[in-house]
Formats: structure tokens, sequence, C-alpha cells
């Protein structure tokens, strides 16, 4: 085994050598690059095994990471396989190598095949957290790694989650609601589960930190024949909530075929009779209390989802009058709490985070906002959610109309909303955010490419960041793993399973997306919002949260610049602006810890109460401890009560 199988940070190669960490500690601007280079983690491969025998029937060149709980995530530090199987006729020669969301090679090697159908593993381990596309050819004709399902022609891929415990350490939390972290998709990875059978979440949730998940009591699942048929009590809850580490929203948009006024199941109608309707949410009132009692107890709520997209066009759009909406969220408000004292109801829900903030003024001479404990949302800015339509696109726009419809001008229009129709310290949760590829585009052999994926991924953290940054207290990511929707794209996971994305998959693998979501969770979990930097230059976002119980300072940054970010001239991964960061107070030095989008982490120096930072299109993280430097450069969001 040559030098070239082994991680080319260990033999000066891959942009990781000691040359890159010198030039870090010794002050220049840190970029994500020169975080993984101070940091010196770095991923190994080795011990290529005997060839085994493997099934005749496949492609002539197959990788795989076996061994994981389906995931395809490993602990770093963990030691974990890299499978190659090929199916030759002649011996061959087969050249492999690992790279990062930036295309940068983290490993590489070569290994002799034999004639046949055989199986080599190398053993391999990572310090190195992220996500990797392992590549592999056969040096007589240059085969190589064929698509499968959603996952284009030319890779394999496999993540390592992040261990940042070192900076921040595992938050302990008061109340089980105050994690800030949900999803939509289930992926059955247990082996003899399928969809949708079993458990969906689990290892998948846990693994990447997401803690919240939609639970049905909709009327029209729940009494679908007539009223009076659902019975509360604690056995009505489905097994895979009854570990209690995934906390419910509880949905009760959508109103049963005999209780429409059209006579069919409807979600854009009042029911017939608001009193049957009332009695129904008494009862899912009565049925949460008991079912928090007994497997949640060390939450401080229950969270319920009333509508869900009444602007949205097809069958969720609301067509009944604004009267009888707001009738219709009166009967849940008083069913639910005749029973629930812990009920927090929540809408309107609309897709974009502006109608949601137009539906609060509209309805607000009718009374709607003593109809509500909290406010949900959907995300989404109306501009397009996808690598070449990020949330930042219009915000810098030089017409201020146009400007306010970017992601952070409509979340700050949304808060001032919340304080003028809502009561005071009503939460905030985004149940929905997605990211898709662009318009246009369709899963392929070609298609997504890794620049493409590198973009996903970026939007992705960034959305999120967003969303909390500007005040929401909890947030949803959509959709676990490539759906048939279109756009497509909007997993975070590829579905290996089915060319077009399926709901529910259980054979899935990880994009950049997916291991920038698990740092996320690990970084900003467990934290309250101290609000986004007010003396940014422009295209520079920033937003301050501080761990909980007066814990560590995370302020995430970025940079977005439209002419490096977009379809036509492509994503850049290496566009940079300078960002002087306020750390701790006037006058002092010392180190900080700087985290990269994946997570890895680095002791940083700054002088004069600043580090000085290379800011990128991919977010990183900033861990200090002076609070008091930071919140005279943050502005709280409006409204906005912490954890």
């Amino acid at each position: 085994m040559t030098c070239a199988a082994l991680a080319l940070a260990a033999c000066g190669g891959g942009g990781g050598g000691t040359g890159a960490s010198s030039a870090a500690q010794s002050g220049q601007t840190n970029s994500a690059a020169s975080v993984v280079a101070a940091g010196g983690q770095a991923l190994t491969c080795g011990s290529v095994s005997s060839p085994a025998a493997a099934s005749s029937s496949g492609d002539a060149i197959e990788a795989d990471t076996p061994g994981s709980d389906g995931s395809r995530m490993f602990a770093s530090g963990s030691k974990f396989k890299l499978a190659f199987t090929t199916r030759t006729t002649q011996a061959d020669t087969l050249a492999w190598q690992i790279r990062d969301d930036l295309n940068t090679v983290r490993a590489s090697g070569s290994f002799p095949v034999n004639t046949g159908a055989n199986t080599v593993t190398l053993d391999c381990a990572s310090t190195l957290a992220g996500y990797f596309a392992v590549s592999a050819s056969l040096a007589s004709n240059g085969t190589q790694l064929q698509s499968r399902g959603t996952r284009p022609a030319g890779i394999a891929t496999f993540g390592v989650l992040p261990d940042v415990s070192a900076a921040l350490p595992a938050p302990s939390f008061a109340r089980e609601d105050q994690h800030r972290f949900g999803g939509q998709g289930a992926n059955y990875l247990v082996p003899g589960t399928t969809c949708c059978s079993g458990d969906g979440y689990r290892p998948l949730y846990t693994d990447l930190g997401l803690a919240w998940v939609n639970d049905n009591r909709n009327w029209y699942m729940e009494e679908p024949n007539g009223p009076n048929t659902f019975a509360p009590g604690t056995g009505t809850l489905a097994p895979y909530f009854r570990a209690g580490d995934i906390m419910r929203l509880i949905q009760l948009d959508g109103v049963p075929a005999w209780a429409s006024p059209t006579g069919a199941q409807t979600e854009g109608y009042a029911p017939s009779s608001l009193a049957a309707f009332q009695d129904y949410t008494s009862r899912v009132g009565t049925d949460s209390a008991m079912i928090r009692a007994a497997f949640f107890p060390h939450a401080a709520n229950n969270y319920y989802q009333i509508t869900w997209e009444p602007d949205g066009g097809g069958p969720t759009q609301w067509l009944d009058s604004d009267a009888n909406f707001v009738a219709m969220y009166r009967a849940a408000y008083t069913g639910l709490h005749s029973t629930d004292p812990n009920a927090v109801v929540m809408g309107v829900t609309a897709a974009l985070i502006r109608t949601n903030s137009q539906w609060l003024a509209r309805l607000a001479p009718l009374g709607f906002g003593q109809y509500l404990d909290g406010l949900t949302i959907h995300g989404y800015s109306g501009d397009g959610t996808s690598p070449s339509h990020p949330p930042e696109r219009l915000a810098t726009d030089p017409d201020p109309a146009t400007a306010a419809n970017a992601m952070p001008a409509s979340m700050r229009e949304l808060r001032s909303a919340m304080t003028q129709y809502i009561k005071p310290g009503a939460k905030l949760f985004a149940t929905e955010t997605g990211v898709s590829y662009d318009n246009g585009t369709a899963y392929g052999p070609n298609y997504p490419t890794q620049n493409v994926l590198f973009a996903h991924g970026a939007v992705v953290a960034r959305a999120q960041l967003i969303l909390l940054g500007e005040g929401a207290d909890m947030s949803y990511v959509f959709y676990s793993s490539d759906t048939p929707d279109t756009p497509p794209g909007y997993g975070l996971f590829f579905d290996l399973s089915h060319a077009q994305g399926s709901y529910g998959s259980n054979d899935i693998s990880p994009k950049p997306a997916a291991m920038a979501i698990a740092a996320m969770t690990r970084i900003v979990d467990g934290t309250t919002t101290l609000g986004y930097l007010n003396d940014v230059p422009a295209g520079v976002y920033g937003y301050a949260f501080q761990r909980l119980n007066g814990g560590k300072i995370v302020t995430a940054l970025w940079t977005h610049n439209n002419a490096v970010w977009n379809t036509s001239a492509g994503f850049s991964a290496t566009y940079t602006v300078p960002y002087s960061l306020k750390v701790d107070d006037d006058g002092t030095s010392g180190n900080v810890t700087v985290l990269d989008t994946m997570g890895n982490a680095a002791s940083m120096p700054y002088s004069n109460g600043r580090i000085s930072l290379a800011l990128s299109e991919s977010p990183l993280y900033v861990v200090s401890s002076n609070r008091n430097a930071m919140a005279s450069h943050v502005t709280v969001p409006a409204g906005y009560v912490g954890q």
C-alpha cells in the first residue's frame, strides 16, 4: 500500500498539510479550508483485505460502506469498512478516491483486481467530519460507479458525524420542547421494516439530531365515518413515540366528508358543525394530556397545528370565508383548552412567510389573534428555494419592495406582525422548509453534479440559520430523502431504491445537506437566539446564539454574492470576503474555536477583541464566551422571548 492509500493530509497533499495550519495559527484569515487544516482532522483508509467471492449479478464496480445503522453515517473516530465489488473478465487495477463536499481529495489509492466477482474491503477511520463521495474506476477501460436511485453515476456516499463536545459540551434541557430542530420524512432503516410499518424515525432522526415530527390527529383520519369514534387514551400513541425522545407536533387540519359542507373530505372549508369539531378537539386535548403525562413528562406543552398551507393552492387552499376560518380556530382553541391545560394552539401555517403576516393582519379585526397561542409557518420566501434561488438572493436588490421578499426581511416583517396581533411571548415554529434542486432539472446519471450538491447543502444550512436567527423557536427540515416532487432534490439523503425518489425509502445515503444539518444540530440546538449581527456589510450574514443556562456564544456567519452563485456561472466554493467579528473586549487577545459547516473544529487566534475571518458561501461557526461583547452588536428579533 502506497502513501496515496492513506489520507493525503498525512502525506502533505489534499490541502491539509502543516503549512496551512501554520498560516492559520499565525493570524491568517480563517476560511473553511483553514479550519480543517488547523484542526488536524484526517480520514485514513488502508489494510486492503483479500478478495472474497461476491454475487455474479450487478454492476462492474460497486462501492459501499457496510456496517452502519442504515444511514451510511459513522461516529467521529470510529472504524468502518469501505467495500469495493468488481465483476471483470480479466485481471485489472481499481483506482479510488474519497472527496469531501468541497471536492477536495481526502484519501485515494489503488489495488489489483482478480478476474470474476469479488469484494475487497479497506479499513477506514476518520476524525474529519462531513460528507464524503467515493469514486472508483478500472484501469483497463475506465469503467466507473453507476447511478443508483437518485444518486448520480460516479459516486457512492457516506458521512462522518462531528464531535463538537470539546468546544460545546452537550446542552442540558430543562424542558424537552427546548429542542430547536425537527423534520419531515420517514425512512425505514431497521432491517425487516418497510414503508410504512415500524419506526421510520430511528436511527435517522436521532443520528441527525432532529427532535420533532408531526403526529396525526386529523379529524378525517380519526373519525372518517362518523362522530364519537375516537376514544382518548395513551394507547392511541404510535409505538415509535413512546421512547419520549422525539416530540410531537399534533396536526388537526382537514375535515371528514360526513362533517364537510361540500360532502367530501376537505381542507378548504370549515366543518358544517363547529360544535362537533369543538367536541372532537376536546377529546384530542384529553388524549394529549394523558400522553404527555405518561410519555413526555419533561415537555412543558402540547403543540397543535390547526391548518396546513391555506395559501398553498391545490387541496389545502382555503376556499371558505374569513369569518368561518376564525370560527374554526375558535372552536379548536376552546375545545383543546377545555381539556388540555398545556395546549398551545398554532396556525396559520401558510406556505410563504409573508403570507402568514398578511393573514394575521387581515384576520385581526375578526379577533383571530385571541385564538392563537403561537404561530406555525412554512419557511418559503416566494422567490423559490433552490441552489440558484437561495434565501438571500433578493436581499441586496436596490428596489425595497423586491428586497422585502428575501427571507431575512420576510422574517423581520413576520416577527413585527406577531407583536401586533398575537399575545406576547407566542412561540414561532417553522414546520417545513425544503431546498430542492433548480427548476427544470431531473434526477439522472449526470445530475446532480458535485457543484450542485455542494450548493444544495450550503443553502439548506443557510435557510435554517436564517429562520432560527430571525426568531423561529423551532424549525423543520424538509425532506429526509429524495421525493418524486417537482422540482426534484428536496432530500437530505439520496434515495437508492427509486430512480425518481419516493416517500419512506429504506435504502439511503447522505448528501452534503445531511451532514451540514447533523453539524448544525450539535452546534445550535440547546441555544437561545441573541439576534442578527447589525454591523455587517451588504452580502454578509451573521446570527448569534447562546447555549442554554448562560453557556457559550455561537455565531454563525457566511456571505452571499449572486454574481458567483447561479446556474450559469456555477456555485463558487472559493469566493470569500473578509470580516472581523467582535468576540471579546477591546484590547484583549486569545483564541476561540471556529467550526466549519461540517462541524470540524480548530482553535483560532483573535486580537483586540476581534477575529479576522474569510467568509464563504458555506456557514462557519465561531464559539466564544463574552456575551456582553456580542450583545452590543446584535438585534434581538421583535417580540422574541428566549428559551
